[in-house]
């Protein structure tokens, strides 16, 4: 079974905010993100910026995170 960790990227930082990933759903109000065995956690205005599956890491960023360099 692959587990991930997913990473927040927010006012020029980055924060560890779920460990063991198991599900990751996109929904309009967000992404909602699932483990095993806690409630799921939804992030609204935040995207998908990177998935590394081998180093086991999800990146998402604030949607203002986001949109800069672009």
């Amino acid at each position: 079974m692959c587990q991930i960790s997913a990473i927040l990227i927010r006012d020029g930082g980055q924060e560890k905010i779920m460990d063991s990933v198991t599900e990751l759903e996109v929904t309009p109000e967000g992404i909602r993100l699932f483990t095993l065995f806690d409630e799921p956690k939804l992030l609204p205005g935040t995207r998908i910026t990177k998935i590394d599956f081998m180093g086991g890491t999800l990146t998402l960023a604030a949607e203002a995170e986001a949109g800069e360099g672009k």
